[in-house]
């Protein structure tokens, strides 16, 4: 084995600074934006091209760096494969390697169950655990060589198909949205002859609640007293077998990481949500964009997980769903929900502030046809949710047997 400063051409850390954030200019990331192999950069803020310029004469990452998560969720990893790096780090470690086959087996080194275990022994601080740079830099590795070529080569081919999995969710939702935009935010939806509902002349009627017009025969609702959707109360719900226990957090993207293990015993005095089919779940802190739709075909899950009381849960009819689902993901939602969001500590939205998120409700007509449409993308999205349950736990189950030795390939 060797240190870390060693394998790689640099082992550092991003700013200790908090630069001024800005409307508009480069992301500032830092541990919690690394999220077991990804980036999410949605809960992170911009900074001015000087401050970035300032960052990176210290702290910049290139290609091929591995990102580490030193604060929080310690051990959290990212690869970097791309030129275009268009953020600043803050308060994470670089394990710099530079060169594609060493950065890959080191990224999944840094993911074995030896390497975590070992981070555990050195966690600092007495509220929010970290690990120091000092130790980053000592940490004994495992050089690679050309013999662990076809191990990195078969883990990667695993992480391969997780990356374009997340690529077709992405579009998936990206087609779902734009349906959405055209049909209710342009009103554009098809009328009975299947021309374009606004553009063709069709009534329009001025509504002063949402100080625009809306389609005639359309109502106004507000998202806990609408006939479309129903609040999911929080509760202690009992369940007979170990459930994992699912904090917004673990939400990344199109992604959903596992949290811990729990049975009723030790969470029985804790509130919690029970997931049921055919709902739409977001988390109600403020600048924290999580969501969450639970289609009908959705058994594996409701049996695997139990939700945190950080989500707000809405049940839907199978008619609304793609429409409720297609509203909680909109930009709108978001910027209207961190404004109604208060609180001394973490800012938050309750039951009340919701009444205050008003909306159109289109016809059973237009809802249900509009459903035919998007409930198929929102069960194919939810499917692949599935495989890459699947192919994390092959992943998880092999990196340990690859790295030790267990497993060997034999040729053919």
């Amino acid at each position: 084995m060797i240190k870390a400063t060693e394998y790689c051409k640099n082992v550092f850390d991003g700013t200790h600074d908090s630069p001024k954030p800005v409307e508009k200019g480069y992301r500032l990331l830092t541990s919690k934006n690394i999220m077991s192999g990804y980036l999410d950069k949605t809960d992170s803020y911009f900074i001015s091209e000087e401050d970035y310029i300032a960052i990176n004469k210290r702290s910049k990452v290139y290609k091929w760096d591995i990102l580490f998560s030193m604060i929080g969720t310690v051990g959290n990893v990212c690869i970097i494969t791309d030129d275009n790096i268009d953020f600043a780090i803050k308060n994470m470690g670089v394990f710099s390697c530079r060169d594609e086959y060493e950065a890959k087996w080191l990224y999944f080194y840094l993911q074995s169950p030896y390497i975590r275990k070992i981070n555990e022994n050195y966690l600092n601080g007495a509220i929010q655990k970290f690990l120091p740079l000092g130790r980053l830099r000592e940490l004994e590795i495992v050089p690679f060589d050309n013999e662990k070529k076809k191990i990195v080569d078969l883990l990667w081919s695993i992480e391969e198909k997780l990356r374009k999995n997340n690529l077709i969710n992405n579009e998936l939702e990206s087609m779902a949205k734009t349906l959405y935009n055209y049909w209710f935010l342009q009103f554009e939806f098809p009328n009975e002859n299947g021309k374009p509902y606004k553009s063709s002349g069709r009534k329009m009627v001025w509504n002063e609640e949402l100080k625009r017009e809306i389609p005639g025969g359309w109502k106004v609702d507000n998202l806990m007293e609408s006939s479309l959707c129903e609040d999911i109360k929080s509760g202690v719900n009992y369940f007979e077998t170990k459930k994992i226990y699912l904090p917004t957090a673990n939400i990344i993207g199109e992604e959903i990481t596992d949290g811990e293990y729990i049975s009723f015993d030790n969470r029985e005095s804790r509130a919690n949500m029970q997931p049921v089919k055919n709902s739409v779940w977001f988390a109600k802190m403020k600048n924290s964009i999580k969501h969450l739709t639970i289609p009908e075909n959705s058994d594996w899950f409701i049996n695997k997980y139990i939700l945190s009381t950080g989500f707000q849960g809405l049940k839907c009819s199978e008619d609304s769903l793609a429409y409720i689902h297609c509203l909680i993901n909109s930009d709108w939602f978001e910027k209207y929900k961190d404004v109604l969001s208060h609180g001394a500590t973490q800012e938050s939205v309750n039951n009340e502030d919701l009444k205050n998120i008003k909306f159109a409700v289109p016809t059973q007509e237009i809802l249900k046809r509009f459903a035919e449409i998007v409930n198929p993308i929102i069960e194919k999205k939810f499917q692949i949710i599935k495989e890459n349950q699947e192919l994390v736990s092959l992943r998880d189950f092999l990196l340990p047997l690859l790295m030790n030795g267990q497993v060997k390939f034999k040729d053919i």
